[in-house]
Formats: structure tokens, sequence, C-alpha cells
């Protein structure tokens, strides 16, 4: 078989003869490898160019991530500032509240609702505080805030919670404790364990108030409450009885008409009968009384200042 043979041809020109050159079998590997540095070189130049375009590309986009993630770590910091102040306002408001409902404020300590013990986790178990450490401080200290004020939060409902029971409670108490007058007129006989009776001339308890007034003239519950009874009585004649809750019950009898019916429920001031002597009395008349837990007070303890006459 015969060896390949590699010949170069050189020509200056047109009208100048050819020259030939043959090449040895080394010549030629030489040139081939040349060849094939040459394009690996190209090819690694290549690859080295597309590398470096790839990684401006990766930290361009990181650094647009990290931006983003700055501006909205400083949006939620912001808000966080935002309702810690909200809440202080609350807090203020709530103290307030309490003196109102006649409890106890919450003391500063309280407030702080501080929580410790295992679970409560650390900047560094964030899986890119090695690399940002900075960020991953900043965001676990949102984080432990949020929680905070989550915690300030739940307390200060139920705290609102309490003492606005406590206020409903205490309205309530207020709304069912006999405070007024029932009726126009002037007391002419007081509440005594031990009177001589008008009528029977003997040392008898008197556990009310007689109140002298003309026929006819109105009497109103003396607080909100229902009305119990509504009928004759022996010696109290047409008598309203009305239970208002918290132990309080109240009486009025002679009564010339009754305008409400046992069941029903009466506000304070309402219009409950009519002034009259029936019963055991000498003229019109009401006989008021008030009772604690079943046990006669004295009714004109209850009567608020300026709300009677003597």
């Amino acid at each position: 078989m015969a060896r390949d043979k590699w010949t170069l041809l050189v020509m200056r020109g047109l009208d100048q003869p050819a020259k030939q050159y043959s090449l040895s079998p080394l010549l030629r590997k030489l040139i081939v490898a040349a060849g094939v540095a040459s394009a690996i070189v190209v090819f690694l130049s290549a690859s080295v160019v597309g590398v470096g375009l790839l990684n401006q590309s990766q930290l361009a986009d990181t650094e647009a991530r990290n931006s983003t993630l700055e501006a909205g770590l400083a949006q939620l910091q912001e808000q966080i500032a935002n309702l810690e102040a909200t809440l202080d306002r609350v807090a203020e408001d709530d103290a307030h509240f309490r003196n109102l409902a006649g409890l106890e404020t919450i003391s500063p300590e309280v407030m702080k609702v501080g929580v410790g013990g295992p679970g409560l986790g650390m900047s560094e178990s964030l899986p890119f505080s090695e690399t940002d450490s900075e960020t991953a401080m900043q965001i676990y200290s949102a984080v432990y805030d949020l929680s905070e004020l989550e915690r300030r939060a739940e307390l200060l409902s139920e705290s609102l919670t309490e003492a606005t029971d406590s206020v409903r409670n205490y309205r309530e108490l207020l709304e069912s404790t006999p405070s007024i007058l029932p009726t126009e007129g002037w007391i002419s006989s007081g509440f005594s364990k031990s009177r001589v009776h008008p009528i029977h001339h003997l040392p008898m308890p008197h556990l009310g108030i007689d109140i002298s007034a003309p026929a006819g003239t109105p009497i109103v519950a003396a607080a909100k409450g229902r009305v119990t009874r509504s009928r004759w009585f022996v010696g109290y004649g047409l008598t309203i009885e009305i239970d208002h809750g918290f132990g309080f019950t109240t009486l009025y009898s002679h009564a010339s008409e009754l305008v409400v019916q046992a069941g029903e429920n009466v506000a304070r001031g309402q219009v409950i009968a009519k002034v009259g002597s029936t019963g055991t009395a000498t003229a019109p008349n009401l006989h008021y009384e008030v009772k604690v837990d079943g046990i006669a007070q004295d009714p004109y303890r209850f009567i608020l200042p300026n709300l009677s006459r003597n």
C-alpha cells in the first residue's frame, strides 16, 4: 500500500509556475496537532466567555432578589412599629377602662408577655444565616417582634373582655338597685322595727316607708325588674311586688289601681300602679318596702339625693 503523501503547492502569481513541496509524516502530524490545539483553544475560550456571562446573569438576579427582600423587610419592620404603637394606645385605653370597671390594671411586667424555654429558636437556625448573618438577624427579630405583639394583642383582648363584663354587670346592678322615690309625695312614716300602729294602736314593726300623696298619683318602679305579684293582699290592699335581681325586691301597696300584671318586665320610672287607700290605711298613701335577700331594709337608704321629699 502506497503511503499517503502531502504535497504543498506554492503559487506566487498567475503567471509564475507553482512550486511543489512534499511534507514529511512528522511535519504532517505537527500541522494536525496544531489545528486540533487551535480548535480546543477556541472552544475553551468560548466556554469561558459563556460561563462568565452566565455568572453575571446569576449575580444580577441574586442582587435583584436581595433588593426586593430588603425592601420587603423594611416595610415589614415599619408595619411592626405601627402595630406596636397601636397596641400601646389600646393598652392605655384598657388601663382606663379597667379603672372604671373597678379592676386592677395590668402591670408593665405582665404586659411584656415574656416567654422562655426550648423551642424559641435563634437566627443561626435560618437556612442562609451563614452566608448573610445580618439579614438573618433582621428576619429573626421581625418574627420575634410579631410573636410578642400577637401575645400582647391576645392579653389585651382578654383584659378588655373582662373589663366589659365587669362594667356590664356593674351597670346591671345599678339599673336593678331601687334608687328613686316611687311616687311624688311626703314621707309620713319611716322605717321602724317597732312603732305604734296608727289603726291597731299597738307596737308593730313598720318594714317600709309611707308616702302620702293624692289618690290617683302615679306609682313608678324604683328600678328595672320583673313583676312577681300584682293582686290584693290582706292588710296591704292592691299590691305590686317586683324582683329586680341581685337579691333586690320591692313592694308597693294600698294602690287604687294596678297597671301591670305578674310576669311583665318593667323599667325604672315606669308607671306600675296608682296611689290609693286600699287595705289597712287611714288615707291615700303608698306603703313602699325594699328587701335584700329577703331581709327588709330602710328604703330611704337606697334613694339617691334630690330624688325625694321630706
